[in-house]
């Protein structure tokens, strides 16, 4: 995978749309909308759009749990985001989350829709808005919190660091590859050794830090990302497997994980969800889609 460079960087740089690679159609260094698009909105309270990235997974997850609860204002709409056609630069979209991108919320049960964006903000605000997944006394919350803010500072380097040059990028550059599989595996014995101790990240109790943390680090252990289970030798890490497989048994994370989800069995896909039947007659395989 070695390869020379004579790369030099120059004074200043310029934006080179041809060297993007997987994402060249999509990556520009601008915020802001690139077309005009109003957002769908459906009957349920929270307005959801998404697509099923370990980021928008964690959101479908929350709120399938919150109505296996029994809560019903927490029903919602979901509506599919394609961030591969640019739909996370739509002005209406734009305009819930400046930074475009997924997933983006809005709680339209208030006088006043209330936008929320950033998955771990979409966790806290949902479980303070519901108060469940997050203790209460301030030393639990705040090791909750500690673990919730740890996922959303370390999954760029697993995502857009190891998952962008190990499965993206337009060369196998072995220095980042490198790089970032040394940070990957240092993370999940960051992972393992908290779990050795600890049943859920949190404590005792199941709680937002294990919903933002499962669809990164409990889908790498399961073989789910960017194929590279073996590569990483995700199976030496015996805590974070036990405490993924019992996250991965839970039936709300099993519906969360096919909210707006565009690849794998027809079976697992659905695309948009507006009520809870439609993972029994909406899913791809039951429209008769079979890839």
């Amino acid at each position: 995978m070695s390869q020379a460079t004579d790369y030099t960087p120059p004074r200043v740089w310029t934006w080179d749309k041809a060297n993007g690679g997987d994402f060249a159609s999509i990556n520009r260094p601008i915020a802001g909308p690139t077309h005009d698009k109003a957002l769908p909105v459906g009957d349920h309270p929270f307005q959801l759009y998404s697509l099923a990235t370990p980021n928008g997974v964690k959101v479908t997850v929350m709120l399938e749990e919150l109505l296996a609860l029994g809560y019903q204002d927490a029903e919602y709409d979901a509506w599919l985001i394609r961030i591969g056609e640019g739909d996370q630069f739509g002005s209406g979209f734009v305009a819930i989350n400046p930074n475009s991108k997924i997933p983006a919320l809005v709680d339209r049960s208030a006088s006043e829709p209330i936008r929320v964006f950033e998955s771990g903000s979409i966790l806290l605000y949902l479980a303070e808005r519901f108060g469940e997944f997050l203790p209460g006394s301030l030393a639990k919350r705040t090791e909750t919190l500690n673990w919730l803010f740890w996922q959303m500072g370390s999954a760029p380097f697993l995502g857009g660091g190891f998952g962008h040059f190990y499965a993206y990028a337009p060369e196998k550059l072995e220095y980042a590859i490198d790089r970032y599989a040394m940070e990957a595996k240092r993370q999940l014995d960051v992972l393992d050794r908290r779990l050795a101790e600890s049943r859920y990240l949190g404590g005792d109790d199941y709680s937002i830090a294990d919903i933002a943390n499962w669809p990164w680090y409990g889908q790498l252990a399961l073989g789910r990302l960017y194929d590279a289970g073996e590569f990483l030798q995700v199976q030496e890490y015996a805590h974070v497997q036990r405490w993924a497989q019992e996250i991965d048994a839970r039936p709300a994370v099993q519906r969360g994980r096919m909210v707006n989800r565009t690849f794998g069995e027809p079976s697992m896909q659905l695309h948009e969800r507006h009520d809870a039947s439609d993972f029994e007659t909406k899913t791809q395989d039951k429209r008769g889609v079979t890839a």
